[in-house]
């Protein structure tokens, strides 16, 4: 569906004026009944979760809320939150930008969410468990077995290993939009789930901090839910996939370096767990176990949290130029003496090109219906759907099945002829490559930028811990696309971060 157009940043008055006329759903105000005018009290326009906060920040001095904005800034860049912006003329790594009106869910919603989500994610788990060992769904003719055994993230290497409680993914970040689907009520769906190395978990927490530090009357006021114990459950997942012969297993965070576009997160959450940050050059494997090198002598590690794709992860088995992970890696890891999370071959699973049978997998495994839906997805690899894409490439949004971060896609309606043509070249060399989706009315949210309060679209990546149990913290990462207009939230795109609210019963 097309996206609505937007009032301009450029319009005059003060840090509410925006709010008075939203056009896509809007997470603040309620727009069912006539429009508020401009100047009038928010919290009588405001949803009833967001009431408090609307007249909180109608209260706001439009200088206060610049000096706190200009004040996050700093504190982040001193800390060194940061993320790569690939093909920024001005650096590689920028600080990410942090607004400061919050994203805010009731109770009631984020308790359907959160059982939708570990629905998924317990079936996600299930098909990579499936697919290494009896197939079962293939066999059931569910889902093409070429599409699956010839995939690109499909590792034969892992048939028949077993991992401890038949867990893959042990941290999965599935990204949630919702839908303008009228003005009273808008639809939450799946846009797409992150299975192999997902990101963001660290600015949830520092975003949350950052809010605490600036308004910390507002968490006087409101009963939010905290996000802050997250570190301790990641530990404790982690812990609990370790080898079953161990009490007490040491776990290590294994990253690529401090070149790597998210190393501050990898450093910062070995640190929030007081477990050692390694890189492959510290690790080795001796008699099919792993030790880690330190200045006492190697030291046996038992769990890693790998930050490291599959094929960097062992010049043994996958690329032999690779020196971010260790020698025999693998053999260790078939042998059960090492736990890998996530586990190698995960990726299968949010392959984009998989996406679309997501809801079929809940029904085949748990004989239960999805509850949260996936977006309506085209899969070119079928004649019929790639000649609808390949006609309608103007309105829809194409993908890479292998691409993340906002690259390797195409927004039609943002994009010019030429790229169009060019995109859609590309498609019919290759159409198994690509999936399409509508471009969806992404809802918005009031974000603070230069002009003052205006609409800006987001979505939302919560974080699903799977182990014994699937946990999540009541929370997550809310992405927000500052350039007016935008469908991208990707930080590597030029996208910022909100904190999000989950509202106690």
């Amino acid at each position: 569906m097309p996206t609505a157009q937007r009032p301009s940043d450029s319009a005059q008055g003060g840090p509410m004026q925006q709010l008075a006329r939203p056009i896509a759903f809007d997470e603040m105000v309620d727009t069912s009944g006539a429009r508020p005018e401009v100047g009038a009290c928010p919290s009588k326009s405001a949803r009833a979760h967001y009431r408090d906060f609307a007249q909180w920040l109608a209260q706001q001095p439009e200088h206060l809320l610049q000096t706190r904005r200009d004040e996050a800034e700093l504190i982040f860049r001193r800390v060194g939150i940061t993320f790569a912006v690939y093909g920024d003329t001005d650096g590689t790594e920028r600080t990410i930008p942090f607004d400061i009106v919050p994203r805010i869910f009731p109770a009631s919603e984020w308790t359907t969410l959160e059982r939708g989500l570990k629905q998924r994610v317990q079936a996600l788990n299930m098909f990579l468990h499936d697919v290494y060992h009896e197939q079962h769904i293939l066999k059931a003719g569910l889902i093409p077995t070429e599409q699956v055994l010839n995939n690109a993230q499909y590792r034969p290497q892992m048939k028949g290993v077993h991992v401890p409680n038949n867990t893959y993914a042990h941290i999965a970040g599935i990204d949630i939009v919702r839908a303008n689907h009228g003005a009273q009520t808008g639809e939450l769906f799946v846009l797409e789930d992150n299975l192999r190395v997902p990101s963001g978990v660290s600015y949830m927490l520092e975003n949350r901090k950052m809010m605490m530090r600036l308004f910390p009357e507002l968490f006087a006021q409101h009963r939010v839910e905290p996000v802050a114990h997250y570190p301790d459950l990641l530990l404790d997942t982690l812990r609990n996939a370790g080898p079953t012969n161990t009490t007490a297993p040491n776990v290590v965070v294994l990253t690529p370096g401090m070149y790597n576009s998210a190393y501050f997160e990898h450093a910062f959450l070995a640190q929030q767990m007081g477990v050692e940050l390694v890189e492959g050059q510290d690790l080795f494997v001796q008699d099919d176990a792993v030790f880690m090198r330190t200045t006492q002598g190697p030291r046996r590690v038992d769990v890693i949290y790998r930050r490291v794709d599959d094929n960097f992860l062992d010049p043994e088995v996958f690329r032999d130029d690779s020196t971010l992970g260790a020698k025999g890696l693998l053999r260790a890891y078939r042998a059960g003496n090492v736990a890998i999370c996530n586990a190698i071959g995960t990726g299968v699973a949010d392959d984009k090109s998989i996406y679309p049978f997501v809801p079929d997998m809940i029904r085949f495994y748990l004989s239960e219906e999805p509850l949260i839906a996936n977006v309506p997805t085209f899969m070119c690899r079928k004649p019929d759907e790639l000649d609808h894409v390949v006609q309608n490439m103007h309105e829809l949004v194409v993908k890479e099945v292998h691409g993340a971060g906002g690259y390797g896609m195409l927004v039609g309606p943002a994009s010019t002829r030429a790229e169009i043509d060019d995109f859609k070249a590309r498609v019919l060399a290759n159409p198994s490559n690509y999936i399409a989706q509508p471009t969806l009315a992404l809802s918005t949210c009031p974000t603070y930028v230069d002009a003052g309060i205006a609409p800006r679209h987001i979505d939302l990546r919560p974080f699903v811990l799977s182990g014994q149990h699937v946990r999540m913290v009541p929370g997550g990462l809310t992405r927000v696309a500052l350039k007016e207009g935008s469908l991208v939230v990707n930080s590597s795109q030029g996208g910022g971060t909100k904190d999000t609210w989950v509202l106690e019963h």
